[in-house]
């Protein structure tokens, strides 16, 4: 049962952070979606880009605190912290 819960918060997670990317690039960019994840990756600012999305993570690792749902936040820090090892392979390789 607790893996099930742990991951259904990482699912919440990695569309949290995706929807939270693609929502700072339509507010943001005067590009399109796709040039500007290709604009990112050619100047080295994807790993920036992520980490704005990730933002959204906050909003459901609290939310899902708050619903004492401890496990599906234990699921979202999971994806909170791949999101953080994808930031560091763009910033170092």
């Amino acid at each position: 049962m607790n893996k099930k819960e742990v991951l259904i918060g990482f699912v919440v997670g990695i569309i949290a952070n995706t929807i939270g990317t693609l929502l700072y690039i339509l507010l943001f960019s005067d590009f399109g979606v796709e040039e500007t994840i290709k604009a990112a990756i050619a100047q080295e600012h994807i790993g920036s880009l992520l980490a704005l999305g990730a933002i959204l993570n906050l909003v459901a690792f609290f939310g899902f605190l708050r619903l004492k749902r401890d496990y599906r936040a234990r699921g979202v820090m999971i994806a909170t912290i791949l999101t953080a090892m994808i930031i560091l392979y763009y910033k170092v390789f």
